[in-house]
């Protein structure tokens, strides 16, 4: 059955709405997507897990632009491998249409990023197929797209000017300690780009 959007009706996705709640979002659940997050790390190199808590970490944003509750062991839940292989295809296809367009000078590429940034959202949540995942977001991103680009670039930005300064003044006491120090930050400032991302999805996703 194919899946329809509901009638053009307005959607309050704003750059600002992105910055302050993926602050809210992230803030809110930081503790526990900062312990999600080491998991994933500590679990990235072990085969076929990985696959699974990579899929886990993804559903935790859609979990978040529901408001719901989340937890860090929940990325180790057998369920988010049963979509092994819908996720793989569905990587191909952006893979695929992300590089096509990043032969015509960059710019296209990024709009097909940002146009097909829900599909995995869509797959996990809605449990459409990869084919009708892109399609459908494509559809809900439009008209959002520079929304979108804006709100997680400055959101990104203000993260590096953090980073950049803490990893400077790390630095004087040692390297090591400034590299350590911006991986700390990294960590720590994960939860509020996908706060972020969570918002967009639960902006967007009214419309499907």
């Amino acid at each position: 059955m194919e899946t329809t959007l509901e009638s053009p009706q307005p959607v309050d996705l704003t750059v600002g709405e992105i910055i302050s709640q993926g602050f809210k979002i992230g803030m809110r659940n930081a503790v526990q997507l900062i312990a999600a997050v080491i998991l994933w790390i500590l679990t990235i190199w072990i085969p076929y897990i990985n696959v699974g808590t990579t899929i886990g970490i993804i559903s935790i944003v859609v979990a978040m632009s529901k408001g719901k509750a989340i937890s860090p062991l929940e990325i180790f839940d057998s369920k988010y491998r049963r979509y092994m292989g819908e996720f793989f295809l569905l990587l191909g296809f952006l893979y695929a249409g992300l590089t096509l367009g990043l032969l015509f000078v960059v710019i296209p590429g990024i709009v097909i990023a940002i146009a097909w940034s829900q599909a995995i959202y869509l797959l996990i949540d809605r449990e459409m197929n990869p084919i009708e995942a892109i399609r459908v977001s494509n559809k809900i991103t439009y008209g959002h797209k520079w929304t979108i680009f804006l709100g997680i670039f400055v959101l990104a930005l203000l993260i590096l000017i953090v980073d950049l300064a803490v990893t400077f003044l790390g630095a004087q006491v040692a390297e090591w300690f400034g590299a350590f120090l911006s991986f700390v930050v990294s960590v720590l400032f994960a939860p509020i780009i996908l706060g972020g991302y969570a918002h967009i999805y639960s902006t967007l996703s009214k419309r499907v």
